[in-house]
């Protein structure tokens, strides 16, 4: 398996892609194709113990930057990093692209180079969510912020095969994101999806779940259009950051509440890293035809090996050939 980073992607490239590209070589044994500014890349690369034999450089003269316009950034900037990966998965070279840099860049690359999976009309960003009970995924995340029925119905399917194959969860619980849990609640979009959903043979579906209920993992797989889910996904990440940001207060407030700390430090930290997104490293864009997971702008190494983690679990999982046999099956063609 060899899996590609676009190594100028991203806050903190090259330095901590480099970093985390060495650990997962470390860890996982993988083949990996690095792509950028080959000087500084080698000069990164020599300052860590690893198997160079699993490594593979190849130079390229451009970047796409966060400020870039997506679509023309790719049209454009044909020696960048992040299309000359991609051009690599689509020749058949990898079998995954790993990037931190402009997601809707990374998006229209996906589109434009790799295409979409027959019978999908729009490709979704799924990231994982940590709740109660342990892990769901939520899709979309932000690729799309207008959505039609089908597109949640789609975003349904493909949920559920990646929490099948990369969580593990057996007949995942799908729920849609609402207003309220009763049939026949939210708006036009809601109320036609939930009868497509409703309707789908191949699909656990549990009905409506409120936002309020997300983080007790009511469903395994929760579906909305990209704008709520972008929505979702910031204001949990805001909330867990200032519930940390609080209780170190607390925690540092007088002799007493340092005692109750040092006595509790075990299980914040164990709270604290089920939180982290570097533990989940990256979101694929399911939908497209092939495997590209999007890691985080503010990718640490730590965020960027775990990435690549994902990459991997994602082709082992044969999720993209899963998705195209229920897509395929699903015939949502006709169906607005």
């Amino acid at each position: 398996m060899k899996i590609v980073v676009d190594c100028m992607g991203g806050d903190n490239a090259p330095y901590s892609t480099v970093e985390g590209i060495v650990s997962a070589i470390n860890e996982f044994n993988v083949e990996i194709i690095a792509i950028g500014d080959k000087n500084i890349l080698e000069e990164n690369f020599n300052k860590y113990t690893f198997d160079k034999s699993k490594l593979e450089i190849i130079h390229t003269s451009e970047i796409i930057l966060n400020e870039d316009k997506p679509v023309k950034a790719i049209r454009s900037k044909k020696d960048s990093s992040m299309v000359v990966a991609l051009n690599l998965v689509k020749e058949g070279k990898a079998d995954a692209i790993v990037s931190a840099g402009n997601t809707g860049a990374l998006l229209a690359g996906g589109l434009f180079i790799l295409g979409r999976i027959k019978g999908v009309d729009r490709p979704a960003l799924c990231t994982f969510l940590p709740n109660k009970k342990g892990m769901s995924v939520l899709l979309d995340a932000g690729a799309n912020a207008d959505c039609k029925p089908r597109n949640l119905l789609e975003f349904g399917v493909m949920g559920s095969i990646y929490a099948n194959k990369i969580l593990k969860i057996n007949s995942p619980k799908v729920g849609i994101v609402n207003v309220g849990e009763e049939e026949g609640k939210g708006n036009e979009l809601t109320k036609k999806s939930y009868e497509l959903l409703k309707s789908n043979e191949d699909i656990n579906f549990v009905g409506n779940v409120e936002a309020r209920n997300i983080p007790y993992g009511y469903s395994d797989v929760i579906v909305c259009d990209g704008f709520t889910g972008n929505v979702i996904l910031k204001l949990i990440e805001g909330v867990a950051m200032s519930i940390f940001s609080m209780l170190k207060e607390i925690f540092t407030n007088s002799i007493k509440t340092k005692i109750g700390a040092t006595l509790l430090k075990g299980d914040l930290v164990d709270m604290k890293r089920k939180l982290d997104y570097t533990e989940y490293g990256g979101a694929p864009f399911l939908g497209v035809n092939g495997a590209l997971i999007k890691a985080h702008g503010s990718s640490n190494a730590k965020a960027i090996k775990n990435a690549i983690k994902q990459s991997i679990k994602f082709v082992e999982g044969n999720v993209l050939n899963e998705i195209k046999l229920k897509i395929d099956k699903l015939g949502v063609d006709n169906i607005e």
